[in-house]
This record gives C-alpha cells, structure tokens and sequence, in this order.
C-alpha cells in the first residue's frame, strides 16, 4: 500500500492493519470524497466492510450526482471515525479515524450482490438472516446499485487520552 503522507504526531499513528480494518468494520458510516472536472465532492454512506476482498461495499441509486462524479473518476478518498467524545476541560476531542483511498466498481454479478449486501445487512440487523430472507430477492437485487470501493491506502490516527495544553 502506499504512503500519502507522514503524522506530525507518531504516538497517536495506528500501525497495526487489524485495528484499521477494525475500525472500518466498528463505524456507522464513512465519508468519502470524489472529484470530477476539478468539482469536489463529499458523501457520507453507510456501508459493509469485507476484510476478505479488502473492500468496503455500499448501496445507492442507479442514477444520481454521485454515480456521475464516480463515472467520470473513479478514485475516491475516504474517512471512518469511531468518537469517543469530548473532554471537558481539557480541550481535547477522543477519537480513532481512519483513512482510506481506493478505486469504485460497480458490482454487476448477483452472488458478489448477495454478499454485499450480506455484509451490510449483517452489520446493521440484530437477525440479518431473517432480513435476508424477506428482502434479498432476484428482483430486488436487480433493483439495487451496489458499489465497492476496493481499498489501495490505509492510515489511522487515535487519541486516547486528554492532553492538556498550556
């Protein structure tokens, strides 16, 4: 993977890639930025990470503002933040974040749906199984847009304790 860029602060860098990946799989939702004709960007998804194929799947209309930005450019840069809060007193914000930059593929093929959409529900339902079931059909996956994001960058950052500034 490649190095985009060096921390001023090498105590709050996150070295070890099954925290990273951790992270991904722990947040709600990433945000992820894209370009088109020098026009940025932002979104914020919700989404499925799949730590076997190192990618991160989400789900979106067939037609939009981010579908014409992801066809003109494919590349993306991301961010999933895990907040543990603010300190009081102490001006400090408690955190892990994560960093992400990959390509876009509109997935096509109908197992490689189901499995996307298996992370994602699987991650978000207290019985996915039963979701599945009722909601994951043949014509249901033909009306679904899935994207995945497969991951070429990731860095992380964490604040875990308040530092008091003078």
């Amino acid at each position: 993977m490649e190095k985009y860029h060096c921390l001023r602060r090498k105590e709050q860098e996150i070295r070890e890639t099954a925290e990273l990946k951790a992270i991904l799989e722990k947040t709600q939702y990433i945000t992820v930025a894209m370009c088109r004709n020098d026009e940025p960007y932002l979104v914020t998804l919700s989404h499925g990470y799949d730590e076997k194929q190192n990618a991160i799947y989400f789900h979106c209309a067939f037609a939009g503002k981010k579908i014409d930005f992801l066809k003109a450019n494919n590349r993306v840069w991301g961010q999933a933040i895990v907040d543990r809060g603010y300190v009081q007193g102490s001006c400090d914000h408690l955190f892990s974040s994560v960093q992400f930059s990959g390509r876009v593929t509109f997935v096509e093929d109908e197992t490689e749906k189901r499995r996307a959409l298996a992370v994602m529900i699987g991650r978000l339902e207290r019985e996915p199984e039963k979701v599945m079931a009722a909601q994951v059909t043949d014509a249901s996956l033909a009306k679904v847009c899935i994207g995945r994001i497969d991951i070429e960058f990731l860095s992380g950052k964490r604040s875990q304790k308040a530092v008091a500034s003078t």
